[in-house]
Formats: structure tokens, C-alpha cells, sequence
């Protein structure tokens, strides 16, 4: 499976979340440090165009405004989300989008490859903080999975640096793929609302 295909999985599974979130529950915490739903939906909707750029070789930087100072979750922020989704994973759907090398919104040039995986990353496991946050059952397939588990140790000491992933969370090798790269980026596999 190229990574073009890994990329729409990706994308295609958390808009099977977004669409399954209820109004009411933007106010519930996730598993993802600070962020309660609304912040996260918000989180995404503040850096899709730099990641949705990217695959075009465009630095798209975020807005002026710190993500902080924005809420981006008025109107039908359901839709614009999925929007949003739809248009980075048409975007990496062109295997050009993963050759020679690109720029996340800022000045950094990387390999659009390892950029792509961490987009990847990012989908599923905000996918997940979201699902769990919300009470759904999301798997994604083993693929994808496999393909997370393989390259996330590359660049998860880089996302600790930046303050996108915490520390390890301890994860037995016989756990599923899935919990250890959520361990790998800082996530408790056992995460649940505290209700």
C-alpha cells in the first residue's frame, strides 16, 4: 500500500469521527494534554492549511493570531472540518506530494516524506483523542497502523522538543499497534473521562 493510500485511510477515519461528534460534547477533556474537544477541533482547523500546503510544496504559515487566541469552532465548524480533512488528503493523494522535500508552515525544509508520515500521525492519533474523548469505538486499518508504529519513533523526540507529543507513556511490546504508538506519542492507551 503506497502512502498515498495510508494518507486517505487516515483522513477517511477521522472523518468518520468528526461526523459522529455530538454539539454537546466540545466542552469534554481528551486525552490530549490541555485540550478539551472543542480546542482540539479547533487545533486542527488552525493547522490543516499548512498541513494541506505542504503536500503542494507551499509554505502556508498559521494565522498571525496565537492558536490560543482563535476559535475557529463557530458556524458549522463540523463541516469545515471535514472540509479541511478532505482537501489535505486530496492534497497528499498526488505522489509528487511525497518526493524531494517541503515546509510545514514555518522555514524548515524536510523531507516530504517524514512530513507525510507526521501528517499521517497526526490524523489518527487526533482521530483517536477524539474518539475516545467522545465515547466512540475507532480502529483504523492494520496498515496504517503498522505503518505508524514504523515510522513514529523517527520524529517523536523532535515532536517532545516542539511540545506536540509528552513523554512516553510505558506500553508492553505485546500490546496492539495501535496503543504503542499512542505510548510512543505520549498518549495512555487506557485514557477514559473521568465521569
Amino acid at each position: 500500500m503506497t502512502d498515498v493510500r495510508l494518507m486517505a485511510k487516515a483522513a477517511d477515519g477521522l472523518a468518520e469521527i468528526v461526523r459522529d461528534i455530538k454539539p454537546d460534547r466540545l466542552g469534554d477533556p481528551t486525552p490530549c494534554g490541555e485540550y478539551d474537544v472543542r480546542k482540539l477541533i479547533n487545533h486542527l482547523l488552525f493547522w490543516g492549511p499548512s498541513l494541506e500546503g505542504a503536500a503542494r510544496k507551499e509554505t502556508v504559515p498559521p494565522p498571525a493570531a496565537a492558536e490560543t487566541e482563535m476559535d475557529l469552532t463557530g458556524g458549522d465548524w463540523s463541516a469545515a472540518l471535514l472540509a479541511q480533512v478532505e482537501r489535505i488528503a486530496a492534497a497528499w493523494g498526488q505522489p509528487a506530494a511525497w518526493e524531494g522535500s517541503t515546509h510545514m508552515g514555518g522555514p524548515t525544509e524536510m523531507p516530504a516524506a517524514l512530513v507525510g508520515a507526521m501528517i499521517v500521525t497526526e490524523l489518527v492519533v487526533h482521530g483517536w483523542d477524539l474518539a475516545r474523548a467522545t465515547g466512540q469505538e475507532r480502529s483504523w486499518d492494520d496498515e496504517v497502523v503498522g505503518y505508524l508504529l514504523d515510522r513514529v519513533g523517527t520524529f517523536a523526540e523532535q515532536g517532545r522538543q516542539l511540545g506536540v507529543f509528552g513523554p512516553v507513556v510505558p506500553v508492553p511490546d505485546t500490546a496492539p499497534a495501535l496503543d504503542r504508538v499512542l505510548g510512543i506519542t505520549g498518549r495512555d492507551p487506557g485514557w477514559a473521562a473521568a465521569r
